[in-house]
């Protein structure tokens, strides 16, 4: 006779070993996947139908936290019951009450790979971002773009290609050494197997930065169906930890290899979403850090405001959270009377 299922029937106990692995991939994600990592992540998704199953499981669990995720001690001795209520999963605040729950908040942002292998091939994908952009390409490799980057994607049998036309991408690789991944930015070609690098297109100006692995900077290979046309020599080899600023033109020169610094892979970095964390840090800073980051502007209207302290861990990327936040605890009102600006004021 089988047995259906209930409420109280007992469950098959879970593998601790495998429920620490998924909640350890869904943290690694969130602060980004090294090429080999990449690899070794996809290889572990595909192994058994159980990964998915408990890389899944923890995505809900965290989708659970959501519902305190306005609530800072700081701020009040008790939550807020409303804040208790079942909230739709798709706009995640990301208010976070603990470095543990930053780490568990990986889950929200993880993008499944895709059930199936990806085609070789595919069309043009054009991509322009008004605002941050990540993409996770048909490889599995991840584009990252800057507000008002665009780009377009080609995929071949022979080679993975990015035109990046304007303004500046990061990408993390996966390794495929039949098909090298090559990003066009003004004339020079940053090619690539698996590896980590910054492309920024300014005025007339290329630079490259490497975090990880190595890229080969040349220029552009002869068109398809130019018979007998060698290919171009490499300009310049650039490995993790350098970086390069070249001026594209009719010709093109061997360009300077420079250390990458700490200050420099920040400063080229700094557009990317992070974890911000605030301290009792005066609202006018915490706005200033907002602003830095976000086509959307918050301009503080009233004085006595400038100086309210805010506790909060909070990813740069969720303004709106933010102003939720400011709305729901600090007696705060937030107006969008004009596109693109919230101008905050008192209540009081």
């Amino acid at each position: 006779m089988a047995v259906i299922p209930g409420p109280d029937t007992p469950r098959e106990p879970r593998d601790p070993v495998l429920e620490e692995t998924a909640a350890g991939w869904l943290v690694r994600q969130d602060r980004g996947l090294t090429p080999a990592e990449q690899d070794e992540f996809l290889q572990w998704l595909a192994a058994r139908p159980e990964h998915r199953e408990a890389l899944d499981r923890h995505r809900q669990l965290w989708q659970r936290f959501n519902a305190l995720d306005r609530w800072r001690p700081a701020h009040s001795a008790t939550p807020n019951p409303d804040l208790l209520a079942r909230r739709p999963s798709r706009r995640p605040l990301w208010l976070l009450p603990s470095a543990a729950l930053a780490a568990a908040a990986a889950v929200a942002l993880i993008v499944l790979l895709g059930d199936a292998p990806a085609p070789a091939s595919t069309g043009p994908l054009a991509l322009e971002a008004t605002a941050y952009r990540r993409e996770i390409l048909p490889d599995g490799s991840v584009l990252e773009l800057n507000r008002g980057a665009h780009a377009v994607v080609q995929f071949s049998p022979d080679e993975r290609r990015v035109l990046l036309a304007h303004g500046e991408a990061q990408f993390a690789v996966t390794k495929d050494p039949r098909r090298p991944f090559v990003v066009r930015a003004a004339g020079v070609d940053v090619r690539a197997v698996g590896t980590a690098f910054h492309v920024r297109l300014a005025g007339e100006q290329v630079e490259v930065l490497v975090t990880e692995g190595r890229v080969r900077l040349s220029p552009p290979r002869p068109a398809p169906g130019n018979a007998g046309a060698e290919p171009p020599a490499p300009l310049v080899e650039l490995g993790a930890g350098q970086r390069t600023v070249l001026a594209p033109g009719p010709s093109l020169t061997r360009p300077p290899v420079l250390p990458a610094s700490p200050a420099e892979v920040a400063r080229l970095q700094d557009w990317a979403p992070r974890m911000l964390e605030f301290d009792g840090t005066p609202l006018v800073e915490v706005v200033h850090a907002f602003n830095q980051r976000n086509a959307v502007q918050l301009v503080v209207a009233d004085d006595p405001l400038r100086a309210l302290p805010i506790v909060a861990t909070i990813r740069s990327d969720n303004l709106e959270g933010f102003v939720r936040l400011l709305e729901a605890t600090l007696g705060v009102r937030a107006e969008r009377s004009e596109p693109g600006v919230i101008t905050l004021r008192t209540t009081r």
